[in-house]
């Protein structure tokens, strides 16, 4: 691929994307009071000092720094792939980008505030699922991604190949 680092353009909006949200979302909402969107569907302010489902967050701050570390490391590692990178191996390269947005827009809120920012709240029938934001998206589209390309993504290019 030339230049893969390119798309590194698209870690920087989400990153932009994921604060001006959690910018907006501290300034015009309540913590912890629900705005009902939806039925389905509430903007809820919420701090999480853990990671995701809010793994970690009862633990006295350690946590903090532990996550940061993990986000520099994958994001690091995960340009170097990315700079690695083949001409036919897009979906990787989105798939990397968004995770390295994700990972840098939720180590923005660990290092400035201490925790990250959630405020996307989604539930069924009184069940909730955890409150998430921008970068967390990022990072799950990004997952999948990689997920369909270590799956199909060989056989494709294969194919193409040929």
């Amino acid at each position: 691929m030339q230049r893969p680092l390119r798309w590194l353009w698209l870690a920087l909006a989400i990153i932009v994307l994921d604060l001006a949200t959690k910018y907006a979302a501290s300034a015009w909402l309540e913590y912890a009071r629900p705005v009902e969107v939806l039925p389905f569907f509430n903007l809820t302010l919420l701090h999480n000092t853990g990671a995701a489902f809010s793994f970690l967050a009862n633990h006295p701050g350690w946590q903090r720094w532990f996550f940061a570390a993990i986000a520099v490391g994958a994001s690091v590692g995960l340009t170097i792939w990315l700079s690695r990178l083949k001409r036919d191996e897009t979906l990787l390269a989105v798939s990397l980008a968004a995770i390295i947005g994700g990972a840098l827009g939720n180590l923005y809120d660990r290092l400035v505030h201490g925790y990250v920012v959630d405020f996307l709240s989604f539930h069924v029938a009184g069940w909730y699922y955890p409150a998430f934001n921008v970068a967390d998206i990022g990072i799950t589209l990004g997952a999948i991604g990689l997920i369909w390309e270590s799956v199909f993504g060989e056989k494709r290019r294969a194919r193409q190949r040929s």
